[in-house]
C-alpha cells in the first residue's frame, strides 16, 4: 500500500474528530453533540450529496453503462447478504443471522458520504448515478434479511410482516431525503444550483468532522457492552468488509473501468448499515439483538471502512 496515502487518509481531520470522539468517551468526558443537531447534520450530509449528485447527473449522457452499474449495484445487495447469512447462522440465532446479513447487504450513507469526500481528495468526482445506485441498494438487503429469516425461522409463533418491512425499506427518510436531493439537482439549472453551492458545497466538510465526531462518541458508548459476545461479531465486522469491498472493488471492472465508480462500488460492497436496517429490524424482527449488528456496524466496520479500507480499495481500482 502507498504508504504517503495511507499517512494521509490517518491524518484526514474528519478521521481525527471520530477518533476524538472515542476518547472522550474513554476519558468519561461529558461531550457530546445535540441529538437534534446530529439529526439535522445527517440529514444535512445526505441532501448535499444527493443534490451534488443530481447536478452531475443532468451532465451525464445516460447509457448502458449506467443501467448495468445499477443492476450491479442491485446484485451486490442480493449476494452479500446470501453468503453471510449462512456464515452467521453457524454461531448466532435465525434472528440475529438475518439482520446483520441485511446489515452488510445493505450500505452505511455516512461512510459513502466520508468515500466522496475521499474521492475529492484525490482530485476525483463523485457521478451522479452512483448516488443513485446508493439508494437503490438500500432495501434489497432488507428483504433479502427477512426472507432468509422466514425460511430458516422454526418458531411459528414469530409472525414478519414482510409487507411492513419492504414499505419501511422503500420510505425510508434517508432514500427519501437522498432520491429527492437527487432529483431536484437534477432538474434545478446551474445558475439555480450556484446560489445555494456555498451551502451545498462550502460547509460539507466541516459538517462531515463534526457529524463524524458523533459518531466517535456513540461507537465508543457502544463499544463497553459489545465484546460480551465473544470474538466472532468483532472479527466478522473486521474481516468481511474488506473481503468484500476488495472483491467488489475486482469485479466491478466488467460493468465500469471508470476508477471513482469501482472506489464507490467497493465501498458500498464493504459497507454496513447502521439506520436504515436497525430501524427496519426493530418493526418487524423484535428478537434480533440491536446490542450486536449496532456496534458491529457503527463500531468496528465503520472505523475499519475508513481507516484501512478506503486506502486499500483505491490501490486496488488504481492497480487492477
Amino acid at each position: 500500500m502507498d504508504l504517503n496515502l495511507l499517512i494521509e487518509n490517518l491524518t484526514n481531520p474528519a478521521l481525527l474528530f471520530f477518533v476524538l470522539g472515542i476518547i472522550a468517551v474513554c476519558l468519561k468526558s461529558d461531550l457530546q453533540i445535540p441529538e437534534n443537531s446530529s439529526k439535522f447534520i445527517s440529514l444535512y450530509l445526505l441532501f448535499s450529496i444527493g443534490f451534488k449528485g443530481g447536478q452531475e447527473l443532468s451532465h451525464e449522457a445516460f447509457s448502458s453503462e449506467i443501467i448495468w452499474s445499477m443492476l450491479f449495484g442491485i446484485f451486490i445487495s442480493l449476494f452479500i447478504p446470501l453468503y453471510t447469512f449462512f456464515i452467521l447462522k453457524r454461531k448466532l440465532s435465525v434472528y440475529d443471522a438475518g439482520a446483520i446479513a441485511a446489515a452488510y447487504g445493505s450500505v452505511s450513507a455516512v461512510t459513502f458520504v466520508t468515500a466522496v469526500s475521499y474521492l475529492e481528495s484525490q482530485q476525483l468526482i463523485l457521478h451522479g448515478h452512483m448516488v443513485a445506485i446508493m439508494a437503490l441498494m438500500e432495501s434489497p438487503a432488507i428483504i433479502i434479511g427477512l426472507i432468509l429469516i422466514s425460511i430458516f425461522n422454526k418458531d411459528e409463533s414469530t409472525n414478519i410482516s414482510k409487507r411492513k418491512a419492504i414499505n419501511h425499506s422503500l420510505t425510508n427518510g434517508s432514500v427519501i431525503l437522498i432520491l429527492g436531493s437527487l432529483l431536484i439537482g437534477f432538474l434545478a439549472s446551474a445558475k439555480q444550483a450556484e446560489g445555494i453551492k456555498p451551502f451545498t458545497n462550502d460547509l460539507f466538510k466541516g459538517f462531515l468532522a463534526i457529524f463524524l465526531l458523533d459518531m466517535g462518541i456513540t461507537s465508543g458508548k457502544k463499544l463497553k457492552s459489545f465484546f460480551s459476545f465473544g470474538w466472532f461479531p468483532v472479527l466478522f465486522a473486521f474481516f468481511i468488509p474488506l473481503i468484500n469491498g476488495c472483491i467488489f472493488a475486482i469485479i466491478s471492472v466488467v460493468v465500469t473501468d471508470d476508477i471513482a465508480n469501482r472506489f464507490i462500488f467497493a465501498v458500498l460492497a464493504a459497507s454496513a448499515s447502521y439506520i436504515a436496517v436497525p430501524a427496519a429490524m426493530k418493526i418487524t424482527v423484535p428478537k434480533s439483538n440491536p446490542g450486536l449488528y449496532l456496534p458491529m456496524a457503527l463500531a468496528v466496520t465503520f472505523p475499519v471502512n475508513i481507516t484501512i479500507g478506503l486506502p486499500l480499495y483505491f490501490l486496488i481500482v488504481q492497480n487492477t
